[in-house]
């Protein structure tokens, strides 16, 4: 299974992100893990459609932003992480859900 957001053109596969959550889990405190980890227990596990209400994607977006610069962040991943934040800002900004497809 891939995945697609409403807010970004990527497609996702469902082994790509739980690469990205293995990565993002490593550089984030506990504190901050807990604004990301709906995300990527919804991408690993969900069977289908997940929305991410705006609110949420707002503060996912600030975490995954440090996430992608820190500086343990394998060169790889940084896109990836980053292209999340985008896509999640994105939602936040619209007051839009962050829908995953």
């Amino acid at each position: 299974m891939g995945w697609s957001t409403s807010h970004d053109t990527a497609n996702r596969s469902a082994d790509a992100m739980c690469e990205v959550g293995r990565h993002v889990a490593n550089v984030l405190s506990a504190k901050d893990w807990r604004a990301v980890h709906k995300l990527f227990n919804l991408a690993n596990r969900a069977d289908g459609p997940f929305t991410i209400s705006a609110r949420d994607a707002g503060r996912m977006a600030t975490v995954l932003n440090k996430a992608a610069s820190h500086s343990l962040m394998p060169a790889a991943w940084r896109g990836e992480v980053a292209q999340l934040a985008d896509a999640a800002q994105c939602a936040a900004t619209a007051r839009q859900p962050w829908e995953w497809r």
